[in-house]
This record gives C-alpha cells, sequence and structure tokens, in this order.
C-alpha cells in the first residue's frame, strides 16, 4: 500500500501558489478577452506537427505573456483540432494543453516555482507541476513531488510519491502586518 501526503492549503499561503496559476493560463485568458497579451515564445527549434495538432519547442525555451514567464528544456503545446475551430467560427486556434519538462522554472511576480514537468489543462482549468515541485515567494515555501493547482476551485494540492522518504514540506513565515497567516490543514491518507 503506497502512502501519500495531501497538504490542503486554504488560506493566504494558498494564494501565493495561486498567482502563478491564474496569470498562467494563457488559453483561457484568449478565449475569455480577445484582446488578452499575446504569448512570445522563443526557442532553439521549433517544430510544427499538424496532423498531430502540436508545436514542439526545443532548447533555451522561454515563454512570455505580460508579467508571465516560463523556462524549460522542451515546450510542446496542443492545440484545438481544425474542424472544431472551423464549427465555432473561430479564426485563431485555441490552445488545450501545454507541457514543459526539463528543468521548468515559472516566474511570475515576485512568485517562483519550479519542477521536471509542468502540464497545463485549459479546459479543467489545472496546472500540474511534477518531479521535486517547489513553490515560494519570499521565505514561503512549499516542496513536494506534485504540486497540482485547481484555478476555479482555488485549491492546491502537494504531494509525496511515497516512494521515498521525502515529504510535502511547507515553510510559512508569518506576515508583518500583523496578520500571521492561518495554519495548514493536512490530511494523510493511503492508497
Amino acid at each position: 500500500m503506497r502512502k501519500k501526503m495531501l497538504l490542503l492549503l486554504r488560506n493566504p499561503f494558498c494564494m501565493l501558489l495561486l498567482l502563478l496559476a491564474l496569470a498562467w493560463p494563457a488559453c483561457a485568458a484568449t478565449q475569455a478577452n480577445p484582446g488578452a497579451a499575446p504569448i512570445l515564445v522563443e526557442a532553439d527549434r521549433m517544430v510544427s506537427r499538424q496532423q498531430q495538432e502540436t508545436v514542439l519547442f526545443t532548447g533555451h525555451v522561454e515563454a512570455k505573456q505580460g508579467e508571465l514567464v516560463i523556462h524549460a528544456d522542451e515546450m510542446t503545446v496542443h492545440y484545438e483540432a481544425q474542424d472544431a475551430k472551423q464549427i465555432s467560427g473561430d479564426t485563431a486556434q485555441k490552445i488545450k494543453k501545454i507541457m514543459a519538462r526539463g528543468n521548468v522554472k515559472i516566474v511570475k511576480q515576485g512568485l517562483v516555482s519550479t519542477s521536471d514537468t509542468m502540464e497545463f489543462y485549459a479546459l479543467e482549468r489545472k496546472v500540474i507541476l511534477s518531479g521535486r515541485a517547489k513553490a515560494w515567494q519570499e521565505k514561503n515555501m512549499v516542496t513536494g513531488d506534485t504540486i497540482v493547482l485547481y484555478l476555479d476551485e482555488g485549491k492546491s494540492v502537494v504531494e509525496s510519491d511515497g516512494k521515498t522518504t521525502e515529504r510535502v514540506k511547507a515553510f510559512i513565515y508569518p506576515g508583518e502586518g500583523g496578520n500571521p497567516l492561518s495554519p495548514v490543514e493536512g490530511q494523510q491518507t493511503a492508497e
């Protein structure tokens, strides 16, 4: 039986993690607001695969939208099928999923997040950071094998994989305005 540590963050520290997530979903912002900031992706190489409806960026990938910057060794953008695009009458392709792997680093207004891989699912509005996932702002930090951000639910789940002795860790420092962060709730489950 594999044990997992679940850490549900339901306090202002959760907002620290969600800053990243709220700024990230470029596809949702673009779909909801046609005037959303464009995404600039720079890389050593780009390969468009129309049959698979993907665009692969490799080598020193840097994606920017507004103040959000994502670095990775490789990034794959999956977009909506051509038929679905024509039916909806849209002229721009919509992003379904974005996957980044290798030295993933995400920076947004003082919030930094790192992991081995990142997956963003537009329809579910969910971000998954996997493999030595870490998010911090100033001294506050949370680490685990996986961080899942549910954008519309305002919920984050941090898990350990149960294969190592590493557990979920959160370092929370009270705010300086006399308003300390509320305690973090934890729950242990077994699979």
